[in-house]
């Protein structure tokens, strides 16, 4: 979701169900990083709404994927239960959390943030999301397998919000509850997987002295443009209260936010797993990583 003013409220709250599900064997990670995209995307999950059968079930085999790579709840629980109201109808919304701890500053964390929750299904058409944001969240559990492989001098939180295209709820909820003296930042991904001019954005950089040096710095190693813009200065729409990085923002929490411009799918029921664009995906997630690591190493003045 790129736009908190388009908030949807349709559907009706339903019982969540668990539901045994399929993890799919790849042969290599890129492949895992797609297939994940598919897994989530498809009709199976209903739009991924919040609080309804497909979101619970999304839940599900996100939280299995977290487990499979060996990777603890946050604070020994995956599952963070918040409530709030929007549009006058009552919700309960889970946010999923998981965490590696760190081996040099294992007491301050880095957020690393893809909402899961979409927008459900609208009469008889599913919604599948899969650039916004199955996309995000199969990033979020490639970082999770790589960091155990490679273990961060900060620790990380995976943070995978629900109830993002419903006001950004899940985020402020999380934002509400943890000691801000301990992140060190947050970095959100939502819409990565899909750019026909091959051009990833990040937004944030120019709140932070440390982070804009180290974006200027950066020595992309692939060929899709990372480009620095919609943060208020270009003309352009301002994605700075955009996505789950607003409420760090407001919290004064150094934040980078990731994502693709707007595409024909944008909230429509075309965002499908066969117009992800596959080598812009992978070479955004090259990017958003070895920033990442940059980040981790040298950490924030």
């Amino acid at each position: 979701m790129k736009n908190p003013f388009l908030l949807l409220a349709i559907g009706l709250l339903t019982l969540c169900a668990c539901s045994t599900h399929k993890t799919y064997k790849t042969k290599d990670e890129n492949d895992a990083l797609l297939a994940r995209i598919k897994e989530l995307s498809s009709d199976r999950y209903e739009g991924r709404r919040t609080g309804e059968r497909g979101n619970a079930l999304a839940r599900t085999y996100i939280i299995d994927q977290f487990k499979h790579y060996n990777v603890s709840g946050f604070d020994g629980n995956y599952e963070q239960i918040f409530t709030f109201t929007e549009w006058n109808k009552s919700y309960t919304g889970v946010n999923i959390l998981a965490e590696i701890k760190g081996t040099v500053t294992p007491e301050k964390y880095i957020v690393i943030s893809a909402h899961y929750d979409h927008l459900g299904v609208r009469g008889e058409t599913v919604y599948n999301g899969a650039d916004d944001n199955a996309s995000g969240v199969s990033a979020l559990i490639h970082f999770a397998e790589y960091l155990v492989k490679n273990p961060p001098r900060h620790s990380v939180i995976f943070a995978s919000f629900d109830a993002e295209e419903l006001g950004l709820n899940g985020a402020k909820h999380f934002v509400s509850k943890i000691d801000h003296d301990n992140i060190v930042m947050n970095i959100n991904m939502d819409m990565i997987g899909r750019s026909p001019k091959n051009e990833l954005y990040v937004v944030g950089a120019r709140y932070n002295t440390s982070l804009k040096a180290i974006v200027d710095a950066f020595e992309n190693p692939t060929s899709t443009q990372l480009l620095q813009g919609h943060d208020g200065t270009d003309g352009k729409l301002d994605w700075t209260y955009s996505s789950d990085h607003e409420p760090f923002h407001l919290a004064k929490i150094p934040f980078l936010y990731f994502g693709n411009e707007d595409h024909k799918a944008y909230h429509k029921p075309t965002d499908d797993f066969e117009n992800i664009t596959p080598e812009f995906y992978k070479n955004a997630v090259k990017i958003i990583l070895s920033i990442f690591n940059t980040i981790d190493a040298s950490g924030l003045d």
